[in-house]
């Protein structure tokens, strides 16, 4: 991970609570306004809350794990996947009870908090996951490839919670900005785990 990774994550960390402390407020209610009257109903955008959907991200889960497990004999890998991915949904529901945020009215809404995105926060979490993983021992194009197609998706997700008035977009910004700090987190503890062991197998 690049240094710049980490003062990063502290600074989305920042925005998270800042976010939380304010999303009652006039400011980040015209920014939630102005955000729905741009993206809502936009098909094309709303398309991509499919690829955050539960089923989805855990059956990418699933196959990311079986590949570190009989692929590549990554141990450790496979324990980063669930701290990152299952790890982050059940923060992601600790800090909706936190907040208790009611979602956007529309009819057939659903009954869940809102505050912060589920979908942006997993979205995250397991797009960034898959590009860390198999930017692992990869050429420096394909891992550019990887993580750029990964910010894409995230972004596409995010927005498509708007588009389809699922989650208000400082609901969107939270749960990257979440996902972002606790992925960071992770990469910092497997990545430490990795130096450890290098070391040990030198003595």
């Amino acid at each position: 991970m690049k240094k710049w990774a980490y003062p990063l994550a502290v600074l989305t960390l920042i925005i998270f609570f800042v976010l939380r402390g304010t999303f009652q407020s006039k400011l980040i209610s015209t920014f939630d306004t102005k955000m729905a009257d741009l993206f809502f109903g936009n098909r094309f955008v709303d398309f991509f809350h499919y690829i955050g959907e539960p089923v989805f991200v855990v059956s990418v889960a699933i196959v990311l794990i079986v590949y570190l497990a009989w692929k590549v004999k990554n141990n450790r890998g496979i324990l980063f996947v669930l701290l990152t991915i299952a790890g982050g949904n059940v923060l992601n529901q600790l800090l909706k009870k936190w907040t208790q945020r009611p979602r956007p009215e529309i009819e057939e809404q659903l009954t869940s908090f809102s505050f912060p995105s589920g979908h942006s926060m997993t979205g995250i979490l397991y797009l960034f996951t898959i590009a860390y993983v198999f930017s692992e021992n990869n050429s420096r194009g394909r891992k550019t490839l990887l993580w750029l197609g990964a910010v894409v998706l995230t972004v596409l997700i995010g927005l498509s919670r708007v588009a389809g008035a699922r989650h208000f977009a400082s609901d969107v910004l939270a749960g990257w900005s979440m996902g972002y700090t606790w992925f960071v987190i992770c990469v910092f503890w497997y990545e430490r785990r990795k130096r450890l062991f290098k070391t040990k197998n030198k003595l």
